[in-house]
């Protein structure tokens, strides 16, 4: 019964991200990459500036958190296992070449979740507790005019806050923490779902001021572990990009199987890291406190980088100048890929490497859990009203308990799942909306002409 189960999660989840769902994913990036003229290369100097500076004027825009607050609770649910496990999965699954085919489709990528944050906050309502709520469900039903879309969109997203940001997590620490520490992992989910509970409390301006904290630190710890190994090993690194960039373009699979393998887990992984085009990571932006929708469209894009072209390749250099990845058995994938980064960490810094991955594993599968609580809530609150979402909150908390144990490659498949099915809504909306992007972008753009005459005339004065 169990083996059966398991076969028809694997089979849904291969329908699921089949060529189609890929080619939506990826084409809707290129599609928005092209009609805003290649943003993601032009204004990320601009984002990224404006992502972690200051401003007075932010606490007086509306909105319930500020950008970085918005930024930090958006990373918090991406800056998860998808770093390290994802990454590690990906490589023993569709090969080396899947690193370059997740950074290709978080480059388009960037675009897509500049086009989602700025419809969402374009399109954020007021609840009745005088909180913000916005994302897909909001910008497909008023932009639109689509409730059904948007009701299958909140349903997939509600669902799958139970996976990819809660299962995957907890199941992750705790195979980790079993593994180094021989803690059970049951006892692993009961203090899990302890500390989740005291953070939910709080809500969105409490998830805020913990996650633009505590996110901060967690990123700069591993990427400082990763760092470390990449610099005294410089040497290794010419030939690591070179292998991925050989494997990527092998002519060997040109013709069918490792090539297709590899284009699939690399962009199946990568959207389970950085979450572009899942339609998640806008339900956070909506929430942020800024006068134009592309001032916070940039500052959610800048998230897709510093996930994905930061930490994740970090991970994949490591592992890929450790090799070893090679041999690893197909029956022996599930339970290798939650144990490979700390192996190559500890590879490069024995006695200490693989800490660094089991803190980091931790730290980062927390604050997704937290993060996602967050985004599965407004969900189920766009569907059953916003009054019963303390019925969401306890089942979520139960569920971090659960998904400590369960097995997991049927935790894996079943994120997959819900991820695909909540990306299909949210890409069909962009797809549709692409116009509205384009003309806020056209919008802002003569903002920020504006303020650099003025920025010029005060520097002058």
């Amino acid at each position: 019964m169990f083996v059966s189960f398991a076969a028809i999660v694997e089979s849904i989840n291969n329908i699921v991200w089949g060529p189609a769902t890929l080619l939506l994913i990826v084409g809707t990036g290129i599609f928005l990459t092209i009609r805003l003229g290649f943003l993601q290369v032009r204004d990320l100097p601009y984002a990224l500036k404006l992502t972690f500076s200051r401003s007075k004027k932010d606490s007086r825009d509306k909105g319930d958190i500020s950008h970085f607050q918005s930024l930090m609770t958006a990373m918090a649910a991406t800056l998860g296992i998808g770093n390290m496990t994802g990454v590690a999965s990906a490589i023993l699954l569709g090969g080396i070449g899947a690193l370059f085919w997740m950074w290709v489709a978080a480059f388009f990528g960037m675009a897509t979740k500049y086009g989602e944050a700025i419809l969402a906050v374009k399109y954020r309502v007021v609840n009745h507790k005088g909180e913000i709520s916005g994302g897909p469900m909001y910008y497909i039903e008023k932009g639109l005019g689509w409730k059904w879309l948007a009701v299958l969109f909140a349903l997939f997203g509600f669902l799958a806050s139970f996976g990819i940001g809660n299962m995957t997590q907890s199941n992750t620490v705790s195979n980790s923490l079993a593994d180094n520490f021989g803690i059970n992992p049951w006892i692993t989910g009961f203090v899990l779902m302890l500390v989740t509970a005291l953070v939910l409390l709080g809500g969105i301006k409490g998830i805020g001021r913990v996650t633009a904290i505590f996110v901060p630190f967690m990123a700069l710890f591993y990427i400082l572990g990763g760092l470390i190994i990449i610099v005294t090993n410089i040497t290794l690194v010419p030939q690591a990009f070179a292998i991925i960039f050989e494997a990527a373009f092998n002519t060997d699979a040109a013709l069918g199987g490792t090539i297709g393998l590899a284009i699939r887990y690399g962009i199946a992984r990568g959207v389970f890291s950085n979450e572009a085009g899942l339609g998640s990571a806008p339900i956070a932006a909506a929430a942020a406190k800024t006068d134009y929708p592309g001032r916070q469209a940039l500052v959610s894009m800048t998230g897709t980088f510093l996930d994905t072209m930061i930490v994740c390749t970090i991970t994949g250099l490591t592992i890929v100048m450790s090799q070893l990845y090679v041999g690893v058995p197909d029956d022996e994938i599930g339970n290798v890929q939650s144990l490979l980064t700390g192996q190559a960490f500890e590879y490069f810094l024995p006695g200490y490497g693989n800490y660094i991955v089991v803190f980091a594993i931790l730290l980062f599968a927390y604050s997704t859990i937290i993060g996602w609580s967050y985004y599965g809530e407004k969900c189920f609150g766009y569907l059953f009203g916003d009054k019963n979402t303390i019925i969401y909150k306890a089942v979520f908390v139960a569920i971090v308990f659960v998904g400590a144990g369960t097995k997991s490659d049927i935790v894996w498949n079943i994120a997959d799942i819900f991820n695909g099915l909540m990306a299909i809504p949210n890409l069909i909306g962009l797809l549709f909306l692409s116009g509205v992007i384009v003309s806020e972008t056209k919008k802002f753009r003569e903002v920020r002409k504006q303020e650099k005459i003025e920025e010029k005339q005060q520097k002058a004065s």
